[in-house]
């Protein structure tokens, strides 16, 4: 409803004096807000608060006034405060998009370039602006202990579809991965093998640091763990993580995601963003990560120790 018209009085002067401090306070706060500190958030998991540290203190470098907002809560909470202008940027993995379109279904988000280029496409519309993402796949993925793997040779989801098929793999893996279209039923396919229900240890949680550990040293007879493809735990363990050539499982690569507004005003933030995230292919950020999950040190702490390792 429009509300109605107050009628109009004359003004005292002291009323036309408050008048124009109020309207002084406006036109500040009006400046203040264009140049407001950009707002960083992050997901509650460790690789997301050191990428959220990482962009945070790329910005500083910058000389862009940025205030941080970090393990601010799930993808959902996240997703809706930027794209609601309450925060303006945070790390985003490209396959999420996937879901954010509705198009999860398409083959081109199981590739790392189209699946970029999607994700792009999509968001213009929405005011955001993925820039580039890091080369490191955190997807779905299936280690295999390491002595087994070297003896047989395997290295793809191919190698380990023969394994299989040979009753060798004693698989642990959450409730998720076994039941999910998205995951081992999508391996399945992809490969041609079922793996038999009875050689799957199921666990209630998605902690991969256990699967992992159950493969790595053989715990209740498994021999393989499913895995994401960045965690940190895999470069301490010997295991192997299968290769998926056959692009069963859509790509999840982190980039920065900006809203484009923002990024038109600080325009510096593209290029230096693109560069710290070429850096992180999946050796190092496997390394950091392992540095958080492993050796137990502070996302921020690992952060500022890279970006002090790199060239000014």
């Amino acid at each position: 409803m429009q509300r109605r018209r107050d009628t109009p009085r004359p003004l005292n002067r002291r009323l036309l004096l408050a008048w124009g401090g109020a309207a002084a306070i406006w036109g500040a706060s009006t400046a203040a807000r264009a140049d407001r500190p950009v707002v960083v958030a992050s997901k509650s998991d460790g690789e997301g608060i050191l990428l959220g540290h990482l962009i945070v203190m790329t910005l500083q470098r910058l000389g862009v006034p940025v205030t941080a907002r970090l393990q601010l809560g799930p993808t959902r909470i996240v997703r809706t405060a930027l794209t609601s202008g309450e925060i303006d940027a945070y790390p985003e993995y490209t396959g999420n998009a996937a879901f954010f379109s509705g198009t999860d279904a398409d083959p081109v988000w199981r590739r790392a370039e189209s699946a970029y280029a999607a994700a792009r496409t999509f968001d213009a519309a929405n005011g955001l602006t993925w820039l580039k993402p890091a080369p490191a796949n955190n997807t779905w993925q299936i280690a295999v202990q390491g002595v087994l793997a070297r003896a047989e040779r395997l290295a793809t989801m191919a190698d380990f579809a023969g394994a299989v098929r040979r009753g060798l793999i004693e698989l642990a893996a959450s409730a998720e991965f076994v039941e999910s279209p998205a995951a081992l039923p999508s391996f399945e396919q992809a490969y041609d093998f079922t793996m038999p229900r009875e050689r799957i240890i199921m666990l209630p949680g998605g902690d991969t640091a256990v699967t992992l550990r159950a493969a790595a040293q053989g715990i209740s007879g498994v021999n393989a763990g499913m895995v994401y493809g960045t965690d940190g735990a895999i470069a301490a363990l010997d295991v192997v993580v299968m290769r998926d050539p056959a692009g069963a499982q859509i790509v999840y690569e982190p980039a920065p995601l900006i809203r484009s507004a923002v990024l038109a005003r600080y325009p510096e933030i593209g290029p230096a963003l693109d560069r710290l995230f070429a850096g992180l292919d999946l050796p190092v950020l496997r390394r950091l990560n392992a540095q958080i999950a492993v050796d137990g040190d502070t996302p921020e702490a690992v952060a500022r120790r890279y970006l002090g390792s790199l060239p000014q």
